[in-house]
């Protein structure tokens, strides 16, 4: 049956739809909330936000959020703002939202590395204040502004933290009150946050406990974090604790699955004889070890001679790994998930059971180790001619220690290897001209190690000098990675590279004004010949350890990476990790696709991603470990000699103190300007210094200090510094001056006594004069 329609209503149908007009009251109040809230959102402040939290920050009453809900979806229906996951978006502001992980420095900033490297391909800055709670390793929703770049980077800031990283974090205890309150400092949250603790049933604890907790709440800066006590690891008056403290706070692994051990054991500790299967047989060639006094994973060997014409034929032989570690085992899974081994004072946590890192592995003096063989053939100049590749077995002569073959060349030792270690030494000579001449840099800084006993307490410190054994061992490892590296990419594989990226022009030019404020003079573009020039003078100066690092730290980090960008740092085009597949992940992925293992792409950045990471944290937990050993003996001394002063260098000087670094600890400190003595101040821009307003007296980088330490907080890990004295002061200070004015007059008083005595005396009335 049709039903029939009045001419009204088909007139009324076929009117476009019309809302019912608000009352005059309520259409003036959201036109003023659409105004205010539409320059809200094209702000260059604004970021992402939720409805709650557009409605606390604009401040809104209840009685209106109906209004201003109606207001957002105005905006979304003009098209002003999005609406994505929850949260509004302006769409035509100068920020866009990635997501990714997030790396915290110790002082207090961070850098996200996104998850699409199509959106952003660098890893983003985040300033202190804008991480908003985030801890290290937590995926995070960042905004960028693409009108803002830093020195370190784009800049962007955490809007949102879309997974936390971990449930469990480490503290030490550092207040415990009579209600019963616990208060803990948490490394990875600093010391702005409150964080507290609920303790075990039965365990009551104590200021200076080490402990793991349950994350309950992050809290925020307005409110505390809660947590649960887990388990407990020790005091922190206790240095045995110090490497299992570092190993749970940085969540590495620590003992080895049943399944790896086994797989491990069963390879049994010798090489068999099927083994050699197929391998060139290099037993009867001389090569030898050089490593560190303490280590015990030989992951290379080295041989070398030189023929009639001059040439060189270098062999460098590496453990080969990857005979034992077959993909897909579970010493394979392990040894992916440790990525690495780290190396702390007295201890190695290994990236394989110690059956092969320290043993079948290891290239041990007198046994048969299985080994891939790099021969290279160059020209008496030091150019490459050839080369190949093998698997082969040899049979190392001689473990040496880099002070031993040291010993050997400067003919405090004899040895029968001293002919091939001299010849080793030339050949390092020429590889160095020609790294020098494509631009690569070299730090010869020594090394300071931390001597502990058995029980992790530190005895002393060992300056390690970076002496002609270690350069010549470094540059044969560099030119066999480098022929991996380039035979891979002929022969068409992907791989993971070693890369490093040309330095940010603005950071150059930071570098350069650094360097002049120590007295080295440097273009504001400098180009690597100066750069090694300027390392080479500073090697003999008290700044040549703090200029390295400093340098290093304005460099971009070198990470793995399937697409390969170069290696500015080394000045190579084609660069990998292959020499260390006992103690890194990615050298044995290289031995793998040396010999027919094909991989995928997207498992070749998954794994130079996830190597990259484990490499940052293990650094970060030998560091943690290393300050404390330090403090740990600077306590020491200061119990034997209170007062004990320490030269010391300023590094940075900022308009409300300066940093500077205590040359014997290599350790920096800091003092506020009111500590430095009895004047008033003012921080001069244009020479990056403090003035002293009646002494004249002027602190800038490179000032030498004498300092004395006062105290040592050991739960945050500061250090508190008395100022003693300071070698620079102004020429044309009234004190100076004053100074200068009785020297010569004494120098002119002895010049002239004896000569004419009656002047003697009207010196001495001068001179009297002057000090009334």
């Amino acid at each position: 049956m049709t039903k029939k329609v009045s001419i009204g209503e088909q007139k009324a149908a076929s009117l476009p739809f019309k809302k019912p007009k608000k009352p005059k009251k309520e259409e003036k109040l959201f036109q003023n909330f659409l105004k205010i809230v539409e320059q809200f959102i094209g702000g260059k402040s604004f970021s992402p936000a939720t409805f709650s939290e557009l409605v606390q920050k604009l401040q809104i009453p209840p009685k209106h959020t109906e209004i201003f809900e109606e207001v957002l979806s105005e905006l979304v229906a003009q098209g002003i703002v999005r609406l994505s996951r929850g949260k509004y978006i302006a769409q035509k502001s100068q920020v866009e939202v990635i997501t990714g992980v997030i790396h915290m420095h110790p002082r207090g900033f961070g850098f996200v590395r996104p998850d699409d490297p199509s959106t952003c391909d660098q890893d983003v800055f985040i300033p202190r204040p804008y991480t908003q709670n985030a801890v290290d390793g937590d995926k995070v929703e960042v905004t960028i502004d693409t009108l803002a770049f830093s020195e370190k980077g784009p800049e962007g800031k955490v809007v949102g933290i879309v997974e936390r990283g971990r449930t469990h974090i480490a503290g030490i205890i550092k207040a415990v009150y009579p209600n019963g309150a616990v208060y803990a400092y948490v490394p990875l949250l600093g010391t702005s946050q409150q964080v507290a603790v609920q303790p075990l049933e039965g365990q009551p604890l104590h200021v200076g406990d080490r402990i793991i907790m349950e994350v309950i709440d992050w809290g925020d800066k307005r409110n505390e974090a809660v947590c649960r006590m887990s388990h407990y690891l020790g005091h922190i008056s206790d240095p045995s604790c110090d490497i299992p403290a570092a190993i749970e706070e940085y969540e590495l692994r620590a003992d080895f699955p049943s399944k790896a051990v086994v797989e491990a054991k069963n390879f049994g500790k010798i090489v068999l004889k099927k083994d050699l299967v197929g391998r060139e047989d290099l037993r009867d060639l001389e090569c030898f070890t050089i490593d560190p006094d303490t280590a015990k994973d030989y992951d290379d060997a080295l041989s070398l001679s030189q023929d009639a014409q001059g040439h060189f034929h270098l062999g460098v032989h590496i453990a080969d790994v990857s005979h034992y570690v077959r993909p897909g085992s579970a010493l394979d899974l392990e040894a992916s998930r440790r990525g690495n081994s780290t190396y702390f004072p007295g201890f190695c946590l290994p990236m394989l059971p110690h059956e092969l890192s320290s043993h079948l592995c290891s290239l041990r003096a007198n046994v048969k180790r299985l080994t891939v063989s790099v021969h290279m053939h160059l020209d008496p100049e030091g150019n490459m001619l050839d080369y190949r590749i093998s698997r082969s077995v040899i049979k190392s002569k001689k473990r040496m220690t880099y002070r031993e073959a040291k010993q050997i060349l400067d003919g405090q030792k004899k040895s029968r290897f001293k002919p091939t270690l001299q010849l080793m030494v030339e050949l390092c000579y020429k590889l160095k001209q020609k790294r020098y001449e494509r631009g690569s840099i070299e730090f010869a800084m020594p090394d300071l190690v931390v001597q502990v006993n058995e029980r992790g307490v530190p005895l002393g410190l060992d300056t390690i000098v970076y002496d002609i054994t270690h350069q010549l061992v470094e540059e044969f490892m560099l030119k066999a990675n480098e022929v991996i590296a380039t035979h891979l990419y002929q022969e068409g594989k992907n791989l993971p590279y070693r890369i490093h990226d040309v330095p940010a022009a603005e950071n150059m030019r930071d570098f350069s004004l650094l360097a002049s404020a120590f007295g080295f003079h440097l273009s504001e573009a400098p180009t690597p010949a100066e750069l090694q020039k300027l390392f080479d003078e500073a090697l003999d100066t008290p700044y040549g350890q703090y200029l390295a690092t400093a340098y290093i730290r304005r460099m971009r980090l070198a990470i793995y990476s399937s697409e390969n960008v170069g290696h500015y740092g080394l000045g190579l085009t084609h660069y990998c990790h292959f020499t260390s597949p006992i103690r890194r992940y990615i050298d044995l992925v290289i031995h793998r696709l040396l010999f027919g293992f094909e991989v995928e792409l997207p498992y070749l950045e998954r794994i130079a991603s996830e190597c990259s990471e484990q490499e940052r944290l293990s650094a970060k937990a030998e560091g943690s470990v290393v300050l404390l050993k330090k403090y740990r003996l600077l306590q020491e001394i200061k119990q034997q000699d209170p007062y004990k002063q320490y030269e010391a260098v300023i590094t940075r000087v900022k308009n409300f103190g300066f940093f500077f670094e205590v040359l014997d600890f290599m350790l920096e400190g800091f003092l506020h300007v009111s500590e430095i003595g009895n004047d008033y101040y003012v921080y001069e821009d244009s020479s990056l210094s403090l003035q002293g307003t009646r002494t004249g007296q002027a602190f800038t980088s490179g000032t030498k200090i004498s300092v004395i330490l006062k105290e040592i907080d050991f739960i945050t890990l500061e250090s508190q510094w008395h100022f003693v004295t300071s070698e620079r002061t102004v020429k044309n200070s009234p004190q100076t001056k004053q100074k200068k004015k009785g020297e010569n007059l004494i120098r002119r008083k002895k010049k002239l006594v004896g000569k004419n005595k009656p002047l003697k005396s009207r010196i001495k009335s001068r001179l009297r004069k002057r000090k009334k």
